[in-house]
C-alpha cells in the first residue's frame, strides 16, 4: 500500500476544537477575483454564475465571493479583513505555490519567518490581504505557559524555493485549508473580550497593537490589530472586502458550546451567526 500523500493532510490548526471555516468577500469585480483565487492560489472553482463563486481544496469550501458592483472600496483605516491565511500542508507545498506566483509574476507584498511558521503576504485585486503559510510541527513551537514565542524575521525565499524539487505546483492541494484570519480591528480589549471571553478562545500572544487567539493550543485562529484602524467604529456593509467568516467546530458540541456562551454573555446570535464589536459577521458551523 502506498504511503499517504502528506499534502492531502489536514493539518494541526484544523483539528482543534474551534477553528477557521470558509471566509466570505464581497467583490466588486466577481469574475477578475474569482480568476484570481484560481489562479495565484490554485483553488478549485466549485460553482460560479453571476452573483456568487465558491472555491475550496479537495472539495472543501473555503472562500465565497459575492458580487457588489456598487460597493465602496474597501478602507484599510476601518474595522474588517488584514488578511486571509491560506496554510499549505507542507514545505514543499509551500515551496512549489512560491515558484509558481514567481513564474506567473504575481507580486508580492511581504515574506516573514515568524518561528511557528514561513509566511508570504499578497493582497488580491481588491487589496484583501492573503498569507500562504505553513507551519512548523507543534513540537517546534516555544511557549511559556500559555503564551508562544513568535518573532517577524526575514525568511530566506531562496532556501525555500529549492524545497519545491522537481515538480510543480498543480493547485491547491487536497488538505490546505484557511489556517488563519486577521482582523482590523478598533480596540483590542474589545476584541478580547468577545473572541476569549464570549466565544471562549484563549489569548496566545499581544504585542506591538496586536493581539492572537487560538482554541486548542494552536499559535493563533485569529489575529488582530490597531495598526490602521485604532479608534474604528462599526464596519460599513456598502463596502467591499469581508462580508463574513465561519468559526467551524470540531463538532455540533463545540459549535453549540460557542454558541451558548454568546447567549450567556447577552451577545445577540441569529440563527447560527452573530457580530463581532466591530461589526464583522462570525458564523459558526460544524
Amino acid at each position: 500500500m502506498d504511503a499517504p500523500n502528506p499534502s492531502s493532510a489536514v493539518t494541526f490548526a484544523n483539528k482543534t476544537p474551534l477553528r477557521i471555516g470558509a471566509v466570505g468577500l464581497k467583490a466588486r469585480d466577481l469574475s477578475r477575483l474569482t480568476d484570481f483565487y484560481a489562479q495565484a492560489i490554485g483553488l478549485q472553482v466549485l460553482d460560479r454564475d453571476t452573483k456568487t463563486a465558491h472555491l475550496g481544496a479537495g472539495g472543501v469550501k473555503l472562500i465565497e465571493l459575492e458580487a457588489a458592483p456598487n460597493a465602496l472600496p474597501n478602507d484599510p483605516r476601518s474595522a474588517g479583513l488584514y488578511h486571509t491565511a491560506f496554510l499549505q500542508p507542507t514545505r514543499g507545498d509551500l515551496a512549489r505555490w512560491l515558484v509558481h506566483v514567481a513564474r506567473h509574476r504575481v507580486a508580492l507584498s511581504g515574506a516573514s519567518d515568524h518561528l511557528v511558521s514561513e509566511a508570504i503576504y499578497l493582497d488580491d485585486p481588491e487589496g484583501n490581504g492573503i498569507e500562504v503559510y505553513r507551519d512548523r510541527l507543534p513540537n517546534e513551537w516555544q511557549w511559556s505557559g500559555n503564551r508562544i514565542k513568535m518573532a517577524t524575521d526575514r525568511l530566506d525565499l531562496d532556501n525555500l524555493a529549492a524545497d519545491a524539487g522537481n515538480t510543480s505546483y498543480q493547485g491547491a492541494p487536497a488538505g490546505l485549508r484557511i489556517g488563519h484570519i486577521h482582523l482590523r480591528v478598533g480596540d483590542l480589549a474589545k476584541t478580547e473580550q468577545f473572541y476569549c471571553g464570549a466565544i471562549g478562545l484563549d489569548p496566545t500572544s499581544s504585542r506591538h497593537g496586536a493581539l492572537f487567539m487560538s482554541s486548542g493550543h494552536y499559535h493563533h485562529h485569529i489575529g488582530s490589530n490597531i495598526w490602521h484602524s485604532a479608534g474604528a467604529g462599526i464596519r460599513d456593509d456598502a463596502r467591499a472586502g469581508l462580508a463574513w467568516f465561519a468559526i467551524e467546530g470540531a463538532g455540533e458540541a463545540e459549535r453549540e458550546g460557542a454558541l451558548d456562551r454568546l447567549r450567556r454573555a447577552d451577545i445577540p446570535v441569529v440563527g447560527s451567526e452573530t457580530r463581532d464589536p466591530f461589526g464583522t459577521r462570525v458564523r459558526f458551523t460544524s
